[in-house]
């Protein structure tokens, strides 16, 4: 299938808004339990359906508001072959799940086609391991054999990008670049950073980044990202340099607490939205080239709306109503 709106690069002017933390707002906001945090099953549950869909409308409405285009990531964070085993589902179960995810998508955003400068629509890959424990054991082969399968399906669907999202070591940041590129589907990687500004994994994020582009070669990711860290985490592994040109996301969680003591809490941390939106328009002045911005873990329609305020602010050159809360970079 041909991309109809394939994804492109950056254009002065033109920023994209993500959905906030799915997962988080279905399951205490809404009531939802999610399997092993396994999104696509709601395409079952017509109450589901139908809440995800008022979410959706919200984040459009706000994209529209702040004259964003829309970036829509599917459900589809599990739907690869370890963790649909585990939930029972067969390869074509898993597949047909996927193209129900993307559907969904298209179905809700298709009414503003006419209000957003651009709409993309994305298919999640997450790690095959738990995203917060080490997963030092794959390989860059295993990797790449084992998402390609889930992007085989990506690329069936025409899905305009592929999101990586909440990486943690280098190997399997390697293999699923060189599957991405196999399947011709371009590429935003995220990594998730700890409270010591690191990949859980121990590289820095600049190491991260260089040693993925090295090592993929031509089959290195169009672009990066960070996701499910707070400003607090992340902002510190941002040292100057080139490297940083690679970044192209921003996805914050809500709170400053820790991942780890998140997930335990049972119940959705919100966090300060204010400062949260401070922290974002700093970063939109500090890197001019980042175009996607978004949120993870406690942010929705709230969150996003400040967060499209202190980018749009930003990038209009309209000083800024507060201090930074970042200490300023050091040259090096």
């Amino acid at each position: 299938m041909v991309h109809s709106r394939p994804f492109v690069p950056a254009q002065a002017g033109l920023q994209y808004l993500t959905e906030g933390g799915t997962e988080t707002e279905i399951m205490f906001r809404y009531g939802h339990e999610l399997r092993d945090f396994a999104m696509f099953e709601l395409m079952d549950n017509a109450d589901a359906v139908s809440q995800l869909r008022g979410m959706y409308h919200k984040v459009l409405d706000t994209a529209a508001a702040h004259g964003f285009g829309a970036m829509l990531a599917g459900f589809d964070y599990r739907a690869s072959p370890d963790w649909g085993a585990k939930l029972g589902y067969s390869a074509e179960a898993l597949a047909d799940m996927q193209a129900r995810c993307i559907g969904f998508l298209r179905e809700v955003s298709a009414p503003y086609a006419g209000e957003l400068p651009h709409i993309v629509i994305c298919g999640i890959v997450g790690p095959r391991g738990d995203a917060y424990a080490l997963n030092q054991d794959i390989t860059e082969t295993a990797a790449e054999e084992y998402h390609a399968i889930q992007l085989e399906t990506l690329r069936a669907l025409g899905v305009d990008l592929v999101w990586a999202a909440t990486f943690n070591n280098i190997p399997e940041a390697v293999g699923v670049s060189r599957a991405a590129a196999r399947a011709g589907l371009p590429l935003n990687l995220h990594f998730t950073l700890t409270g010591d500004h690191r990949l859980r994994s121990g590289p820095t994020l600049r190491e991260a980044i260089e040693a993925t582009d090295a090592q993929a070669g031509a089959a290195r990711p169009d672009s990066y990202g960070i996701n499910c860290s707070h400003p607090l985490e992340f902002e510190p592994a941002l040292e100057p340099g080139d490297w940083t040109r690679r970044l192209r996301a921003f996805r914050p969680n809500a709170a400053r607490m820790d991942k780890i003591a998140l997930c335990k809490l049972n119940h959705i941390e919100e966090g300060d939205p204010d400062e949260l939106a401070v922290m974002m328009g700093d970063l939109a002045r500090r890197f001019p080239h980042v175009d996607i911005w978004g949120g993870c873990c406690g942010t929705w329609d709230g969150h996003l709306a400040r967060i499209a305020q202190a980018v749009r602010a930003a990038r209009d050159d309209v000083p800024p109503t507060a201090h930074s809360v970042f200490p300023a970079a050091q040259p090096g």
